[in-house]
C-alpha cells in the first residue's frame, strides 16, 4: 500500500507521456474538416478586380473547381503561389482565389507581382465567407466537386507532394465522376 502513494503518480506521468508522444506524431495539416463530403456554403461576393460584378457559388454547379484562400499579408501564401500559379496552366480546373480579410488594392497588387493563377478572384473584406468554410487561417484551399459539395481541404500551403498525390487524383476522379474527364 505505501508503494501505490509512490506508483500511482509514475503512472500517471507514463500515461501523460505516450499520450503527448502520440500527439506529437500528428501532422497539424491533417486536420479533418467537418465539411468535407457536405455541400459549401453559399456566398455572393463581388470580384477583386470588379467591384460591380459579384460571382456566386452556384455559378460553378456542374464544374469541379477549386477554392484557394489568400491574402497579401499571408507570408505563406508567398510559399504557396508559385505552385499554383505553375499548377494553373495545367488547366486542370477552374481556380477561385478568395482574397479573405485584405485591402483590395493590396489584393491586386500582390496578384499583379506574383501572378494571378486564378480564373477569377473574390473579395471576402470582412472574412465572414471564410468564416462559413470554416477557415483559421491562409492559406487554406477547397476541392468543391460539380454537385457543390466539398470533397478535400488542404489547410496551410499546397506543397508539390500534396498537389501530385491528392490534388491531381481527386480532381482527375471528380471529372469523371462528373463526366468531365
Amino acid at each position: 500500500m505505501k508503494y501505490l502513494r509512490f506508483l500511482l503518480p509514475l503512472f500517471i506521468f507514463l500515461g501523460l507521456v505516450v499520450f503527448l508522444g502520440k500527439g506529437l506524431q500528428l501532422d497539424p495539416r491533417e486536420v479533418p474538416s467537418p465539411l468535407i463530403n457536405k455541400p459549401a456554403p453559399a456566398f455572393s461576393l463581388a470580384l477583386l478586380d470588379k467591384p460591380d460584378a459579384t460571382f456566386k457559388r452556384d455559378d460553378m454547379l456542374g464544374k469541379v473547381w477549386l477554392l484557394n484562400v489568400f491574402a497579401s499579408w499571408c507570408v505563406a501564401c508567398r510559399e504557396e503561389h508559385p505552385l499554383l500559379v505553375e499548377f494553373s496552366r495545367l488547366k486542370m480546373l477552374p481556380i477561385y482565389g478568395l482574397n479573405y480579410k485584405d485591402e483590395r488594392i493590396a489584393g491586386m497588387k500582390w496578384l499583379s507581382t506574383f501572378g494571378n493563377p486564378y480564373d477569377a478572384s473574390l473579395f471576402d473584406n470582412d472574412g465572414r465567407v471564410g468564416i462559413d468554410y470554416g477557415v483559421y487561417g491562409v492559406p487554406e484551399s477547397f476541392l468543391i466537386d460539380a454537385k457543390g459539395i466539398i470533397r478535400y481541404k488542404q489547410i496551410g500551403p499546397f506543397t508539390p507532394e500534396a498537389i501530385e498525390t491528392k490534388l491531381i487524383p481527386m480532381v482527375q476522379q471528380l471529372k469523371k465522376e462528373a463526366g468531365n474527364g
